[in-house]
């Protein structure tokens, strides 16, 4: 399969990549991009509520009144639930909300992603995409050369300029092939690769 690589000006056609069939024209698995999604997400919840039972609350070792003759309740310790400052009934504890994702079904679910953004025409390739200051004015005016508003731009390695001239937007997204994931590939209405990138993403994937 070959596809087509934008030229600076985004009109022109700067030539065709070469990329892997079965990578690029895999068939759409809803059912299975779902659940890799969903375990992606739930392998970034913290879970780290936690409270104390009455057994991990420092003190309370001692008796704190003797058992008769005072005329209140028996009380064995002060950490227990009912007094202030005591444990807790029902401790809630640090919970790992992660999913088990085989490699095949992640790799399986990013080559369906891929593929179905190839047939809606929105993935966008180009040689390179790197920007000559920081200013966030260049770096707008280069996407609107490229006909681009909300799009996730992967490049093989982000540079100073790249990164300080896109974080103050909030629907552009730039990251490197380690940060390539499938929350991110759907969340954008266009994605644009640069060739190296692809290419890593392509070796990583076969």
């Amino acid at each position: 399969m070959e596809l087509k690589i934008l030229g600076a000006s985004g009109a022109s056609s700067a030539g065709t990549l070469q990329v892997a069939d079965e990578i690029f024209t895999k068939k759409f698995n809803e059912d299975l991009i779902h659940q890799t999604i969903q375990a992606y997400r739930a392998g970034g919840r913290s879970g780290n509520r936690a409270q104390k039972s009455r057994s991990e609350v420092r003190g309370g070792g001692a008796k704190p009144r003797p058992q008769k003759g005072s005329g209140r309740a028996r009380a064995g310790t002060i950490r227990s639930p009912i007094w202030r400052g005591g444990g807790v009934t029902f401790a809630a504890k640090q919970k790992d909300f992660s999913q088990k994702i085989n490699k095949k079904m992640y790799s399986g679910a990013m080559c369906s992603i891929l593929s179905e953004l190839v047939r809606q025409d929105r993935l966008v390739l180009v040689d390179n995409f790197t920007v000559a200051s920081q200013k966030t004015r260049d770096f707008t005016k280069k996407l609107a050369e490229l006909g681009l508003k909300k799009v996730l731009i992967v490049v093989d390695e982000i540079d100073t300029n790249l990164y300080l001239a896109s974080r103050n937007l909030i629907n552009v997204d730039v990251c490197d092939i380690n940060g390539v994931n499938p929350v991110n590939l759907i969340g954008f209405e266009k994605v644009l690769f640069t060739v190296p990138a692809l290419k890593k993403v392509e070796e990583r994937l076969a």
